[in-house]
């Protein structure tokens, strides 16, 4: 996977991050430090779940079968189709629960499988282990600066809502193109 697609997928990843980053961010109760550990955690998690996909991928392709690109791509078009529906659908979120102690563990978590299954089916042919953890901590830190990017915008657009839903749209729309090319280039 050359840089250009990396940096790609990294933001498409990081867009359900910034979804939430940007409904916690509007919400006035949250305090810095809580924002941080929301932003450590998504950019870990990211990381975390794209390397271990990564490596699953790996063993999967070596020990087991040879994955072809129209089944990862089959794979990243629905997720992509599933961040896109989740743009669509409105969720009422308790604005209490973000700030319970074990939130920004459990978003850091929701917000990142999706980096599993990418990871699984596209970063896997980069055998080198010390590739993989490279290609890992570029999803990771480009989720950690678009979610800080979120945090600081919200200081400007707390009262236009509907910014949440569009994040989600795109960030499935990136997917789902990246997927007609996995299956068909």
């Amino acid at each position: 996977m050359d840089l250009r697609h990396l940096i790609i997928i990294g933001i498409a990843l990081a867009m359900d991050a910034l979804g939430v980053t940007l409904s916690i961010g509007l919400n006035p109760r949250v305090r810095r430090d809580s924002k941080i550990k929301y932003i450590i955690s998504f950019g870990f998690f990211q990381f975390l779940f794209f390397f271990l996909g990564g490596v699953f991928g790996y063993l999967f392709e070596r020990y087991v079968v040879a994955i072809p690109n129209i089944i990862g791509g089959i794979a990243i078009g629905i997720v992509g189709i599933m961040m896109f529906k989740e743009g669509v659908e409105s969720e009422e979120k308790d604005d209490e629960l973000l700030l319970k102690k074990g939130m920004p563990i459990i978003l850091g978590i929701s917000v990142s499988i999706d980096a599993l299954v990418i990871g699984f089916t596209a970063s896997h042919r980069a055998c080198i282990c010390l590739l993989m953890v490279l290609n890992a901590v570029m999803i990771g830190l480009i989720t950690l600066l678009i979610c800080t990017t979120g945090f600081f915008l919200c200081r400007y657009i707390r009262r236009l809502d509907f910014v949440t839903r569009y994040a989600d749209f795109l960030g499935g729309i990136i997917l789902i193109i990246f997927a007609i090319k996995m299956i068909f280039f």
